[in-house]
């Protein structure tokens, strides 16, 4: 039974593994990359069950290497999309946040870029914004003692550094438009930086939104932490 157990977890990994690349490179649909997920867990599950047959009924013949190797693919292909449906479970299932819930920073060249997008590039509504007060208290306008150009400046070279794709940086206007990229499924998150200077000293206000999806699994409001982090740490070296 070792070949054939093999062969079930290594298939379940992959089934788990490729949708992730085949939907980012355009091969599959996103139903398709998620159906076949779940599929890999159904997969899973049946070598971990084939797997305890062979140590109740079998263990003589067991070839404890091949076993561990097997059980490694098997709880990989079950517990990676399990991980990420608990974690939709834990965030609201909203993909447009915002440090202002009252006037949004708007998309402006992003706009066109989100134009066949089926999250639309207008700002969710009160419904979101309800959602994100209980679930992310914390994130909120930001102040600094800096100036907005400084501030500019900065929040640019924070972009650039988060490895983001810079859209437009509109100085004039305090505008920072920039594309975050995920790793695995390509998925397409926009962000907006609003600079505005407040006598000598400046607020910030950011936005990110995906382009696909209802829930971004926390995904936005970990990127805006990200992004404030990396700038006030920046700003307090300077």
């Amino acid at each position: 039974m070792n070949p054939l157990l093999s062969i079930i977890s290594f298939c379940a990994v992959l089934l788990v593994a490729l949708p992730g690349p085949l939907y980012k490179y355009n091969i599959v649909e996103l139903g398709t990359a998620f159906a076949t997920l779940r599929y890999g867990v159904y997969v899973g599950i049946a070598a971990l069950v084939l797997l305890l047959i062979q140590v109740i009924f079998l263990r003589k013949n067991i070839r404890w290497a091949a076993a561990g190797i097997s059980a490694v693919f098997a709880i990989i292909a079950v517990g990676l999309p399990l991980s990420m449906m608990s974690k939709a479970k834990s965030v609201p299932p909203i993909h447009d946040i915002s440090t202002d819930l009252v006037n949004p920073p708007e998309f402006v060249a992003i706009a066109a870029l989100r134009a066949n997008a089926p999250n639309k590039v207008e700002y969710a509504g009160e419904e979101t914004a309800q959602q994100q007060r209980k679930s992310y208290p914390d994130l909120a306008t930001q102040s600094y003692a800096k100036s907005s150009d400084v501030l500019f400046s900065t929040a640019q070279n924070a972009v650039h550094e988060l490895g983001w794709e810079l859209v437009n940086a509109d100085k004039s206007q305090g505008i920072i438009e920039a594309t975050d990229t995920t790793y695995w499924f390509g998925f397409k998150d926009d962000v907006v930086i609003r600079v505005r200077a407040v006598g000598d000293a400046s607020v910030m206000d950011v936005r990110s939104k995906s382009r696909v999806g209802k829930s971004d699994l926390g995904k936005n409001a970990e990127r805006i932490h990200a992004l404030i982090k990396h700038i006030n740490t920046a700003l307090a070296t300077n």
